[in-house]
Formats: C-alpha cells, sequence, structure tokens
C-alpha cells in the first residue's frame, strides 16, 4: 500500500514538473505561474473522475501541500475527503469534511462537506450524528441541491 503511494506521489510530482510547477524562473513554464495551480487541479480532478481514488488522494495531498493557500484549497480538500469517502475510508472522510467545514467555512463546498459528512456517519451507522447533521443542512442551505438529498435521507 504504502508502495503505491510512493510510485503515484512520484508520478505527481513528475506532472508537476512537466507542467512547469517547480520551474524557478518562468522562462521554462510554458503558462503564467497563476495557471500552473489550477492546471495541478484540474488534472487530479481528471484521476478522480476516471474513479481513480487513490491517485485522486495523493494528487489533492500534494495539492494542498504546494496550493494549500489557493483559492482551490477548500475544494482540493473536500474532493481528499470524498476520495476517501469512496474508497471507504470513512472516518478519515469524517474528519476531512469536519476541516473544509471548519477551515474553509465561507466556501461553497460547505454544504456539499456537511452533507458528505451526514452520510459517512451514516454508515458508520452512527445515525443520531447524521441526523444532526443532516437537519442542519436542510436549515442552513435551505434551497441547494444538499438540502434536498438531506430531506430525502431524513425521510428514510
Amino acid at each position: 500500500m504504502g508502495c503505491i503511494l510512493l510510485q503515484w506521489r512520484m508520478r505527481l510530482i513528475l506532472l508537476c514538473i512537466v507542467l512547469g510547477l517547480f520551474s524557478s524562473t518562468q522562462t521554462f513554464a510554458a503558462t503564467p505561474p497563476s495557471d500552473a495551480p489550477k492546471r495541478f487541479y484540474d488534472r487530479v480532478m481528471e484521476e478522480f473522475q476516471h474513479k481513480d481514488y487513490e491517485a485522486a488522494l495523493a494528487g489533492f495531498r500534494l495539492f494542498l501541500e504546494l496550493h494549500g493557500q489557493n483559492p482551490l484549497a477548500s475544494s482540493a480538500l473536500y474532493w481528499l475527503g470524498e476520495s476517501e469517502y469512496r474508497l471507504g475510508r470513512l472516518q478519515d472522510a469524517v474528519l476531512t469534511f469536519e476541516r473544509v467545514i471548519t477551515r474553509y467555512p465561507h466556501s461553497q463546498k460547505v454544504a456539499s462537506a456537511t452533507l458528505k459528512k451526514a452520510m459517512a456517519y451514516e454508515k458508520l451507522r452512527m445515525r443520531n450524528e447524521a441526523r444532526i447533521l443532516f437537519e442542519r443542512v436542510v436549515v442552513q442551505f435551505p434551497r441547494s441541491p444538499e438540502a434536498a438529498a438531506a430531506k430525502k435521507a431524513l425521510r428514510e
């Protein structure tokens, strides 16, 4: 397992080098440095969309290490949690979704992170915690798609 993550980390570092994320001068980068984090994020999202959640997990972690102050950081953290959730690492996902909520309280990902945290609690058979979070989504984000999903979960 550790070897696989190391391989993915090396693959992502190589990708960063190719994308020009580690170049010391702009002359070596194909695009302006401000564009590099977005391209890196998009590349990691491709891994997620192709259901390669291990690669996405490693990629989002590396993105956060390199670009933790970037405006995409809250989204990267959310997708890291989503990768953990899809890999069945539910307790890790709960912690990651909580980090999205607490570190980025004004992020557009807070509603989704709260919903997914509730869903992870539900799968962990922590029904009271899940119910509280589903209700929070409905109250805090009443017109959102997440609220509709939370209402449905509360009815079930």
